[in-house]
């Protein structure tokens, strides 16, 4: 059986990565790297206090690592902050983790990245993605998922009345732009992770609703 590390384990996404993840007979070991404890009780769950700034590669020891991290530039406070996060801490995680051997990779990015991009979010995310692919992992996914549906810790107006319109229009929203749930997501990522695939793959918000036996 394989050791999981998650990054963003706090996250929409990522909390739900680490919970069907111990549910998951592949792992037997799934590891959060996290600023503080959280509390989880699990026998298969081990938890580090993770410095993104002074990176521990002794830490990054595992066969699959979920990389769940992203913020916004509202909660960041600033764009600079929001690139130091979702480009920064994304790919030198990455380059640590393949420098410490793990060779299996997944992130989450977002519909529509493009480093070439007039819209900063995906041209950032865009510019991750590439940085990734750049770095050669036997396997990475890169998740591009739609409008988010979940249970956010922080409330965003104008994205309820986006989900409002996308849940009760979706029956005429083609299945890449539909929104899609944390745990479809989640699901999807999980299960591509352990295709025993070589390459770099990017999986749009179509095939994560295929895929998440949601």
């Amino acid at each position: 059986m394989k050791t999981a590390i998650v990054l963003g384990a706090t996250g929409l996404i990522g909390k739900k990565v680490t919970e069907h993840l111990l549910k998951n007979d592949s792992y037997s070991t799934v590891i959060i790297l996290v600023r503080k404890p959280l509390n989880i009780n699990h026998p298969k769950l081990k938890q580090h206090i993770f410095n993104y700034d002074a990176i521990d590669k002794t830490l990054l020891k595992g066969n699959d690592l979920f990389c769940c991290l992203g913020t916004t530039i509202k909660t960041a406070g600033s764009k600079e902050a929001f690139r130091k996060v979702d480009l920064d801490y994304v790919v030198n995680v990455a380059k640590a983790a393949k420098e410490n051997g793990i060779n299996h990779f997944a992130v989450v990015s977002a519909m529509g990245a493009n480093k070439n991009s007039t819209v900063f979010y995906n041209q950032i995310k865009g510019e991750m993605e590439e940085a990734i692919k750049s770095i050669g992992f036997d396997s990475t996914y890169v998740i591009r998922p739609s409008l988010l549906l979940g249970d956010r810790k922080e409330f965003r107006f104008g994205e309820l009345i986006g989900k409002f319109f996308m849940i009760t229009l979706s029956f005429l929203i083609p299945k890449k732009y539909r929104a899609i749930y944390d745990v479809q997501v989640a699901l999807s990522t999980i299960h591509f992770m352990n295709q025993n695939e070589r390459g770099f793959f990017v999986k749009e918000n179509d095939e994560l609703l295929n895929n998440s036996s949601f």
